[in-house]
């Protein structure tokens, strides 16, 4: 199985590309060059392609300046227009192609899973949905798989690894009070979840979160008992927003969202509470 990746030099393409090729998939990638190519050499290589994954977007985190926050919109928006149309105008045309999204879809209020027919009405709920809506622009030849991810818990990078130096020094804490929902994934339930769907040939969308709901204070204790260290030095949003402005609420504002459809196929996770998963990720 050839499996075509967009985005594989991060955090989340990096483990899927040592979990498909221990599956024996062949893997290959699609890099920024190649979305400024022309449509018809993009169409090239997704050709014969069995499984197209479409990763690639700017960083959430960081200053919103207005600049910013359209490359973190159009870095999405755009790629996903370029790869849907390759895949459409592709001679032998993938099986599958998988959009990633994000849980930010989801209204910061109530428990969600993916039957919710609301949405939030922020930023990156707005970017969610364009992002959808662009690779729902797919031809039905092709199935679609829609991946709205959680956190995603890795030592190798991401979230986790920022918040361990102060964690470590005892200067970890609740974020804005702590009541703002953490929908969170470990990284090897991540890539099992994506051979899960190709292998049993799932469209659809799909929530990658681990089953435990959960906020960041409930996070921050495991985080801080998981270390050894005290975890009780809270993190104002004002000190965020002075550091971070708009950008500031993607850590002071969360959702909590359940991974409904996985756990209708009966996929098993490996890592189902952060006891387990922090106690894995930081032995």
């Amino acid at each position: 199985m050839h499996i075509l990746i967009s985005g594989s030099t991060g955090l989340i393409g990096g483990r899927l590309k040592r979990a498909f090729r221990d599956a024996g998939f062949e893997v290959s990638a699609v890099g920024r060059n190649d979305f400024l190519s022309e449509a018809e050499a993009l169409a090239e290589k997704v050709s014969g392609a069995d499984v197209v994954i479409h990763l690639a977007g700017a960083p959430i985190i960081g200053r919103w300046t207005k600049k910013y926050k359209n490359e973190i919109l159009s870095s999405r928006v755009e790629t996903t227009r370029k790869l849907v149309h390759a895949v459409n105008g592709a001679a032998v045309k993938p099986r599958l192609f998988i959009s990633a999204s994000a849980v930010g879809i989801y209204p910061g209020d109530g428990i969600y899973d993916e039957t919710a027919t609301v949405s939030g009405d922020d930023f990156l709920a707005e970017v969610c949905r364009r992002w959808e809506a662009e690779a729902s622009a797919l031809t039905p030849e092709t199935g679609l798989a829609i991946f709205r991810f959680g956190a995603v818990l890795s030592n190798e990078g991401g979230a986790l690894k920022k918040m361990l130096l102060p964690f470590r020094l005892g200067l970890g804490g609740p974020v804005a009070g702590g009541k703002q929902g953490f929908s969170w994934i470990h990284t090897d339930d991540l890539a099992e979840a994506f051979l899960f769907v190709i292998k049993h040939k799932l469209t659809g969308i799909f929530n990658l979160t681990a089953p435990q709901i959960t906020d960041n204070a409930t996070f921050t204790r495991a985080l801080g008992k998981a270390l050894h260290r005290p975890a009780f030095f809270p993190i104002p949003a004002f000190g965020l927003k002075m550091v971070y402005g708009e950008g500031a609420s993607v850590l002071t504002s969360g959702q909590k969202v359940l991974p409904a459809r996985l756990q209708k196929e009966d996929f098993v996770f490996r890592f189902p509470n952060l006891e387990l998963a922090l106690g894995d990720l930081l032995k």
